[in-house]
This record gives structure tokens, sequence and C-alpha cells, in this order.
């Protein structure tokens, strides 16, 4: 049995409602091209949602107060889609 331990399957109702209409061969060049790209805002949101977070200080305009940011160095995430 092979070890899938990276490979991640996304099963979100907006993504397969997407990707139909990316299948789709009636579907035009720019409607084509802005699905491939929310199809990659989607799959970029799934995959970080395990980030690790750190605590920092903001001040808002009404306090200070605690909120959370990426810990570490800052991901570079680039979609790469294939038609």
């Amino acid at each position: 049995m092979r070890d899938y331990k990276n490979f991640h399957i996304v099963d979100h109702p907006l993504v397969k409602h997407k990707l139909t209409y990316i299948r789709d061969k009636y579907t035009c060049k720019k409607v084509f091209k802005e699905l491939v790209d929310e199809v990659g805002i989607f799959l970029a949101y799934e995959l970080t949602k395990d980030f690790p977070l750190e605590d920092v200080e903001v001040e808002t305009p009404l306090c200070k107060t605690k909120s959370q940011v990426l810990a570490g160095k800052k991901p570079v995430l680039v979609p790469i889609l294939r038609a």
C-alpha cells in the first residue's frame, strides 16, 4: 500500500460546482480562467487551515486587544492548475 500522507482531497461542494463548469466545453475562456483562479483560492484556504499561529497585541480604534497572525516565515502560495 502506498503512503499518501502528503496527498489532500478537497471534497467541498463549491469546488465541485466550479469544477463542473471548468470541465464544460461550452465555458468561455474568460469564465474558465476566473473559475480556475477561484478554485485556486479555495485550495489555498483548505491547505492552510492547520498553519501555526502566534498571539500579537494590536491597537484597535477602541482599545488594545490580542489577536493572531501566522507564526514563523510567511508562506507564498502559487496555485498551478492545468486544463
